[in-house]
């Protein structure tokens, strides 16, 4: 019966070192490959194109300040505020906007500098040198799986890269694959699924590294987070086996 406990806080003990095991260098470094003082140009210059349900806001001006009051709808001023709100425009379903005088504009697949451009054009029968101002009010990024502060955070500006919208989420934890990154993309109600090594400089090259409005990144977990996952369902077994197999060791010298 001795040599059976001693066999069994053996095995516990094994199993301890196994749960303590953890990732590598290569597992968790980002641009491992990159040299010191390396330049990477690269002449991918992305522009963010408008979707299906984004909110965007339009401002036109002119020196002329009574010549542009008919294409800016504002909103009555709600109680408490000093001025009225600016009405914004919704991408409809067939990726169009409603615009005031000039009627329907087909926005969907347009970065903002050509969507300027359009509306120029279009409001030049009405308008001298119009100056357009273009903002995406609602561009948000979902980010879940192994990273710190999983959730969907707003971004202020035009663009935002993975690794920007990575540190939003606190960063990955060090259990998240970084060799194997996804990003969910949808365009006009399609699905895109493309993955990327962080720990590669080629993440510079990735169409993906910049995130587009309403992506969502998932880190999967990594291979110690697996290991690790099995082996607590596994030390659970052995704590009841080891409890039970204590508890009929002290019955049995309790009866002798």
């Amino acid at each position: 019966m001795e040599l059976k406990f001693k066999r069994l806080l053996f095995s516990s003990f094994v199993a301890g070192l196994l749960l303590t095991s953890c990732a590598s260098k290569q597992d968790v470094v980002y641009f491992q490959d990159a040299g010191n003082f390396e330049t990477i140009v690269s002449d991918f210059n992305f522009e963010p194109k408008f979707k299906i349900d984004d909110e965007l806001s339009i401002v036109v001006s002119t020196l002329d300040k009574e010549a542009s009051i008919p294409f800016n709808i504002f909103q009555g001023a709600q109680e408490g505020e000093i001025r009225p709100k600016q009405v914004s425009y919704l991408v409809d379903k067939d990726g169009e906007i409603e615009f005031p005088v000039i009627g329907k504009v087909k926005v969907v697949g347009l970065t903002a500098q050509e969507l300027r451009l359009l509306l120029q054009d279009k409001l030049s029968d009405y308008l001298k040198n119009p100056i357009i101002n273009i903002r995406l009010k609602n561009f948000t990024v979902t980010i879940l799986g192994q990273v710190n502060k999983p959730g969907t955070y707003a971004v202020e500006g035009e663009k935002i890269t993975i690794m920007e919208a990575l540190g939003l989420a606190g960063d990955l934890n060090i259990k998240g694959q970084r060799q194997n990154v996804l990003v969910i993309r949808e365009f006009e109600g399609t699905k895109l699924y493309t993955r990327i090594d962080l720990t590669s400089k080629n993440a510079f090259e990735s169409p993906v590294y910049y995130l587009t409005q309403n992506d969502v990144v998932y880190v999967e977990p990594n291979q110690s987070a697996v290991t690790s996952s099995s082996l607590d369902n596994r030390a659970s077994i052995l704590v009841s086996i080891a409890s039970l197999l204590i508890t009929s060791t002290v019955l049995i010298i309790t009866r002798n």
